[in-house]
């Protein structure tokens, strides 16, 4: 019988109607310790017709597992080491590690290790997870964050990422992958926590300590291709299809013949996260790049069987979609056709931003640049609804009118748009500080929900630079050549950081010390005034499209307005992009008036500037900003 919180019962639940779907087993993929203290084994290998466990040790044993419908293979097995080593034989020829290893000790290539019964004790029970409006994302990389490169060396840090008010990690994804150095989209183990990391123990260690300070732990999952290096899913079936082709290798069979067990595979990964190690949203790797044609498509079963897990445990968890496509389908609710996913990034915020500030306009940047385009993005959230794109020469997008604010995330850098530049060159190489400081005001005063990526708070000076440690030659040796070919679009000079050597990883991570000295302690402060200032104010905390308003309000087409307001409170924000001084003046600004903050007062190491801190209800509204620079005022509402 199916336990009615199981992932098993939770996929069949959500593939169940209108058509039924194969009968799934009682148990989990993968190996599970059993009441009675056998370790079953369950796996998908309709590709095969014979399937063994074959136990590494003193004395080594092979078992034979019972074929099941559908392809499964399944048998109990007594007296198995709590840590025992394991391939699955095939065919009695290939022998290959479990495609839901939870622990590869020894990399791709090495066998899979029962996961012992956990004596992990959890003191979490009472965390219940945040609402998407209260998330400020910190977007890390576990092997470059710190210098161990480990998740147990990221829990000293966790009280400073509190006191600047982040309430939310991200962790790049942390599935197993070849070596010890990559961005972790070239995992090969979905369910398996990279070694070098600190494997499964150390994942748990690190949520129950970010639980214990009050926050949430977001996980990037990657449900849109696997790495090639150590990827043996198709020795076990068709996980994968030639109908359609991604960017970064074969397409994963959603939509053909046998894919009912392959969306399984897929939310059993899901249901695992969130579960086994108290997960509390997952950030779904460029949905984009998902093709399913299914009537009832893999990413809306995803978030119905997340949705009733949420229901279930009573704990807030989210999905949120990386896609590039500006669809609103994506967070639009199941019952409308939509696939119901919780949030999705908005790229077109970050490439208005990054355009704006640097004046880059190849690329996908060509479809932006002017403030107008910026404006939009802070009003609506897409800029491409539907017109016409001149880096993709098609119209695209959707319109995002129905979308809640607090299904946008954005930001002003991330992993991709920092470490998919040559140099992987941050805003801090870009844009000097009172730029910088203009783009987090941008970004954390926005009525999204804002992502920061590690080290941007404090103008971290390392670059973030693509890093792999394949043990392939030729797979090396391709990523070398398709590294220069994608960047031939941005018109990039200079000889490209080996993605191979370990010199181009450690370049990469961050120098923490770095925040202590004047100028970067000084950025600190000021991230940490806005994210105050974003939560204690009510105009600001609350995301609600409708209670805001931005408009150009000058001739050069430089300085924005911002208004934002709930019940009596209002505050205006005025945003100078332009290298120079902007002027605005208006005798229709009805209200007094009181600054919070100038990014120019050299409090925050500006130039000084001349706004008065009062305005009265009957004085003319005037006041001149510096060149890349921002004023908060807040008031009443008359």
């Amino acid at each position: 019988m199916i336990q009615p919180n199981s992932p098993s019962a939770l996929a069949e639940s959500a593939m169940s109607d209108p058509k039924p779907s194969p009968t799934f087993l009682d148990t989990r993929l993968g190996a599970t310790w059993t009441s009675d203290g056998y370790c079953e084994f369950l796996v998908w290998a309709p590709a095969v017709s014979r399937v063994e466990v074959k136990l590494l040790g003193e004395p080594e044993r092979i078992v034979r597992l019972i074929p099941e419908a559908h392809g499964y293979y399944q048998g109990a097995i007594e007296d198995v080491p709590r840590d025992a080593r394991y391939f699955y034989r095939l065919d009695e020829s290939k022998e290959r590690p479990d495609p839901v290893s939870r622990f590869q000790p020894d990399g791709v290539h090495g066998p899979s290790q029962v996961s012992e019964v956990s004596s992990f004790e959890w003191s979490d029970q009472d965390w219940r997870g945040l609402r998407l409006e209260d998330y400020v994302f910190y977007e890390l990389h576990t092997g470059s964050y710190t210098a161990e490169g480990t998740f147990d060396a990221i829990i000293p840090r966790l009280p400073e990422l509190k006191s600047l008010g982040i309430t939310a990690i991200e962790l790049m994804p942390v599935a197993q992958f070849p070596g010890g150095r990559n961005w972790g989209y070239d995992g090969a183990f979905p369910f398996a926590v990279q070694n070098t990391y600190g494997g499964p123990e150390g994942l748990k260690r690190l949520v129950n300590a970010c639980h214990s300070q009050g926050l949430a732990v977001a996980l990037d999952v990657v449900y849109n291709h696997l790495g090639p290096e150590g990827n043996y899913l198709a020795d076990f079936g068709p996980y994968f299809t030639d109908r359609y082709r991604t960017p970064w290798g074969q397409s994963i069979n959603f939509d053909g013949p046998q894919s009912d067990h392959v969306i399984r595979f897929f939310i059993e990964n899901a249901i695992y996260w969130l579960d086994d190690f108290h997960i509390d949203a997952l950030r779904l790797d460029a949905v984009h790049g998902i093709v399913d044609r299914n009537a009832q498509p893999f990413l809306a079963l995803l978030s119905s069987v997340v949705d009733d897990f949420r229901t279930q445990n009573e704990r807030r968890v989210h999905l949120i979609a990386e896609s590039d496509a500006n669809d609103f389908r994506t967070v639009s609710p199941r019952a409308i056709g939509g696939y119901g996913l919780h949030a999705q990034w908005s790229d077109d915020f970050h490439h208005s931003l990054h355009s704006l500030q640097t004046g880059e306009r190849n690329g996908y940047y060509a479809d932006f640049g002017g403030l107008k385009q910026m404006c939009k993005a802070l009003q609506s959230g897409f800029v491409l609804s539907g017109e016409y794109s001149e880096y993709r020469h098609r119209r695209h997008g959707s319109s995002a009118q129905n979308i809640h604010a607090s299904q946008l995330v954005v930001c002003s850098q991330n992993h991709d748009q920092v470490g998919n530049r040559a140099f992987g060159d941050r805003s801090s190489a870009l844009l000097p500080l009172e730029a910088q400081k203009l783009s987090a005001a941008t970004v954390l005063l926005s009525p999204y929900v804002p992502l920061l990526f590690m080290g941007e708070e404090y103008g971290e000076t390392a670059p973030f630079l693509y890093f792999t440690s394949h043990g392939d030659p030729a797979l090396a040796d391709a990523v070398r050549k398709g590294r220069k070919e994608e960047f031939a679009a941005f018109a990039w000079k200079g000889e490209i950081p080996d993605p191979q050597s370990e010199q181009t990883f450690l370049r990469s991570k961050l120098n923490h010390g770095l925040r202590d000295q004047y100028a970067h302690r000084g950025l600190w402060d000021f991230y940490q005034e806005l994210i105050r200032l974003r939560k204690t104010l009510p105009a600001l905390r609350h995301l609600e499209k409708k209670y805001c308003e931005y408009e150009i309000c000058d001739a050069a087409g430089a300085l924005l307005l911002a208004r934002r307001w709930w019940a009596q409170e209002q505050v205006l924000a005025f945003f100078n992009f332009d290298i120079h001084s902007a002027h605005y003046s208006t005798p229709y600004a009805p209200g007094n008036w009181h600054k919070l903050l100038d990014s120019a007062d050299p409090k925050w190491l500006g130039p000084g500037g001349t706004i008065p801190q009062e305005i009265a209800d009957d004085d003319y509204f005037e006041i001149t900003l510096q060149p890349k620079s921002f004023c908060l005022f807040s008031g009443i509402r008359q």
